[in-house]
């Protein structure tokens, strides 16, 4: 999953054993659904976003949010 926000996507890389035998794994971001109310369009908009899209949304407000999500051209 990928942060609509962020644009975090999950990393890859390599999970090395005791034996030093490497398999390939990945990291996962912490995306949650989350869902907020957009006053200017009067309805509530579902996210997805990581952790730390949820902060930036805490400090910078969802009107910016949303508007940098449009500005990338997702569609919210």
């Amino acid at each position: 999953m990928r942060c609509q926000l962020t644009g975090r996507e999950p990393g890859f890389g390599k999970q090395v054993s005791h034996s030093h035998v490497r398999t390939s794994r990945r990291w996962d971001p912490n995306v949650q659904v989350k869902s907020y109310w957009l006053a200017s369009e009067g309805r509530r908009v579902r996210l997805r976003l990581s952790a730390k899209g949820i902060k930036t949304v805490d400090r910078i407000g969802i009107e910016a949010a949303v508007a940098r999500i449009r500005a990338r051209g997702e569609k919210v």
